[in-house]
């Protein structure tokens, strides 16, 4: 069985203050990998997206399949007390509907906060897939360094 790879990167963003998660969001064409086309600016639903725009940050899985998602999270030190991630499946509200997992928040050490983190789940085509922050800082915080990545193979037995 092939396996299904998405691997997006994306170098500096501003994560500003709110108390609503907000989307990591990633270029478009400059994946380390996306031979599958899941993270594409025509996307499955009819949606356009130019990046920075919240679309930019969905991957659009191919087919229904168990799934490994993972996330790399470098955030700039900052006043902030508390960090918070989490995978969403539809995070606009597009198909399905907001569902969040993995939901992680994080006591803060000295300095910069490093982050990796890894969640199965199961994914289905024309659910997108966000990877999503949020921060208690005073101020808009940097993430200097972000990856969101999703590696599966079809399950024939799935629709």
């Amino acid at each position: 069985m092939p396996t299904y790879v998405c691997s997006l990167l994306a170098a500096s963003q501003t994560i500003p203050v709110t108390v609503d998660y907000h989307v990591v969001r990633f270029p478009f064409g400059t994946e380390s990998y996306d031979a599958h086309s899941m993270h594409e600016p025509n996307q499955p639903d009819g949606g356009v997206s130019a990046y920075p725009d919240p679309r930019s940050g969905l991957i659009w899985p191919a087919h229904h399949a168990w799934a490994e998602l993972y996330a790399l999270m470098y955030w700039e030190a900052d006043d902030y007390t508390e960090l918070r991630d989490r995978f969403v499946r539809d995070p606009l509200d597009l198909s399905t509907g907001y569902d969040s997992t993995c939901t992680e928040d994080r006591a803060i050490t000295p300095g910069g906060q490093y982050v990796a983190k890894t969640w199965g789940m199961f994914v289905h085509p024309g659910t997108p897939l966000a990877l999503m922050v949020r921060h208690n800082a005073s101020t808009p915080v940097k993430l200097t360094l972000a990856e969101f990545k999703i590696a599966y193979q079809r399950d024939p037995t799935l629709p």
